[in-house]
């Protein structure tokens, strides 16, 4: 794919959704940062049934330390690996308070020291929170990357690296939800919507459905 068709691509995205946000539900960088950690396998729909109440006593660190680990269960048992995800988000807490001021650092090696924060976590908080011209690469992103051709990689950081050097730099802040909210709508795994589909015609997949 070259890059006249990689720039069409992205201006069509703009044109439908000019100001696309993500579907996780949060009020400032700390619940963010929250709520990115708990939707590890587990669906948005899903993380903000259960961070609805909790957003609304809940939006600092310092909060969170004072609820408790057993008072942030009551909230998240729904999600999967509550336990494990509840135990990370009281320590990652912890950590803010006492070494940031209850700050969010805004650097991913920071980010990725705080417990139950990997690579593509730091890079969700750095573009959705501060703006940073990230690409957090999920199963979406990555079906879509490889499918269309926008960024074809063998490895999540393969695609990723990719997306940043193909993508036209005055579209990359917004490009992570684009083509998250493409992959989650429209290009499916099992089958992708290929006949509603924005850029059919410049997409390089080969087996388009096309009923």
């Amino acid at each position: 794919m070259n890059k006249e068709k990689r720039r069409e691509i992205f201006a069509r995205f703009k044109a439908q959704n000019p100001k696309p946000e993500t579907e996780l539900e949060y009020v400032n960088p700390y619940t963010l940062l929250v709520a990115v950690t708990l939707s590890a396998q587990a669906t948005d729909v899903g993380v903000n049934k259960a961070t609805k109440e909790l957003f609304k006593t809940v939006t600092r660190p310092s909060q969170m330390v004072e609820l408790g680990e057993a008072g942030l269960k009551s909230h998240i048992k729904t999600i999967g690996l509550f336990n494990s995800k509840a135990k990370n988000v009281m320590a990652m807490a912890h950590i803010l308070v006492e070494q940031y001021g209850g700050e969010i650092p805004q650097t991913r090696e920071e980010l990725e020291a705080l417990p139950g924060v990997g690579r593509k976590t730091a890079n969700v908080v750095l573009n959705t929170a501060f703006g940073h011209p990230t690409m957090a690469v999920d199963t979406h992103i990555f079906r879509v990357a490889n499918r269309t051709g926008i960024a074809k990689g063998k490895t999540v950081l393969a695609v990723e690296k990719g997306l940043l050097k193909n993508i036209p730099k005055d579209y990359l802040v917004d490009a992570h939800h684009w083509l998250i909210l493409h992959g989650r709508y429209v290009c499916k795994a099992r089958k992708p919507n290929c006949p509603v589909c924005d850029i059919a015609d410049l997409c390089d997949f080969k087996d388009k459905v096309v009923d």
